[in-house]
């Protein structure tokens, strides 16, 4: 078969969680796949992001970027004439099907099978953190895509369960494949390398690690005010580290962390390289994760690969995926965080036992898997044609 990846969306470093998955879909398939045909449909600027070792994998650029000329006549004639020369373009490159890996068909109607892997419908839950213009253009794609795709993975059976209730997709054409993770997340045995990181982020106190953008949903201003009753009441003797993606609310978690004089017990580290994630999970105490919507949670599996205990929201995939290797919490009420957080902390007979059934539960979690049950999907689209 001839089967197109769709990356037209795909801009590194700004998109989360949806380009590991890509990353390694592209990555596996090379290895796995020996029969089948690729084409990365992506912008000019980031043809050179996928390491191809595959002769049955090649990047076509599709250049409808914005600003740019492309996409200026792209949009007067999808407002004047009701004509879409991207679709019209991809149907000239002779796929048997196009995968869609970032929830939206874009485009949508372009008479190509579709297979679509959709990750969340926030807006749905929490629609007071969306601006109005990306509020409208979630409604008007994310059901249509849903509805035209032919087949739909999504990582966890909550999302599934979303797409039967809120959007009426008939369960039939959903398949849950969990994601997964790299094989760099695991316990390291090295003592001078994790000592050579502790020094470099001066890493002396114990610590809670929350890796997130700092989205509104990644619920941080409750995990501070968890963290402010920690100290106060319960002469909690560790530090917080945050890492992650500056996004819309960093400046008022910042501002929140002044506000709760909790300057002295929190560092903001930022975006980290990849490779220095699993050093951060080997060294913390535990993971605390308190986001109030997840599509899937990669970072509790990464976790829980590393030996660091899970203590999470008891929202949405997050309980899914945590099983019984994670301690839950109400996301939403930050003295149960900090009670929860506190039973972990203080008892390292639990966190022992939490890591031990981390390690176990994470070896559900891998990539040949996900990319195996993938092409299974890949297989059933083709014996539709």
């Amino acid at each position: 078969m001839n089967i197109g990846l769709n990356a037209i969306s795909f801009i590194p470093g700004k998109i989360g969680g949806v380009e590991i998955y890509f990353r390694n879909l592209v990555t596996h398939l090379q290895r796995l796949d020996t029969a089948n045909r690729y084409t990365i449909l992506c912008d000019r600027r980031y043809a050179g992001e996928f390491q191809l070792e595959s002769e049955r994998f090649q990047v076509r650029c599709i250049n409808y970027a914005r600003p740019s000329f492309k996409w200026f006549v792209r949009g007067v004639l999808r407002n004047t004439l009701h004509v879409d020369i991207l679709g019209r373009e991809m149907r000239g490159l002779g796929f048997d099907f196009i995968h869609h890996p970032f929830t939206v068909l874009t485009p949508l109607n372009t008479g190509i099978p579709a297979l679509l892997t959709f990750w969340d419908m926030q807006h749905e839950f929490f629609p007071e953190f969306f601006g109005r213009v990306d509020i409208q253009r979630r409604r008007r794609t994310y059901q249509a895509s849903a509805n035209e795709a032919e087949r739909i993975i999504v990582s966890a059976r909550f999302t599934r369960d979303c797409l039967v209730e809120r959007y009426g997709v008939a369960a039939e054409k959903i398949d849950v494949i969990h994601t997964g993770y790299g094989p760099q997340y695991r316990v390291l045995d090295d003592p001078a390398a994790l000592e050579g990181f502790r020094q470099k982020y001066s890493l002396q106190r114990p610590f809670l690690y929350y890796p997130a953008a700092t989205w509104p949903h990644k619920n941080h201003k409750n995990l501070l005010a968890a963290l402010k009753i920690l100290v106060e009441g319960h002469q909690f003797d560790g530090e917080l580290i945050l890492s992650g993606i500056a996004m819309q609310s960093h400046g008022e978690i910042i501002s929140e962390i002044d506000r709760l004089g909790l300057a002295g017990r929190v560092r903001v580290l930022g975006y980290l390289p990849a490779d220095e994630l699993p050093y951060l999970y080997n060294l913390a105490r535990m993971l605390v994760f308190p986001s109030l919507f997840e599509g899937f949670g990669i970072p509790l599996v990464e976790a829980m690969a590393c030996g660091c205990p899970v203590v999470c929201a008891n929202a949405t995939s997050l309980p899914e995926v945590a099983g019984d290797a994670g301690v839950l919490f109400n996301p939403h009420a930050p003295e149960d965080i900090a009670e929860k957080v506190r039973q972990v902390w203080d008892n390292n007979a639990v966190r022992d036992e939490m890591k031990r059934r981390g390690i176990e539960r994470a070896r559900l979690f891998t990539w040949d898997e996900t990319i195996r049950r993938t092409m299974q999907v890949y297989g059933e689209m083709g014996r539709n044609r």
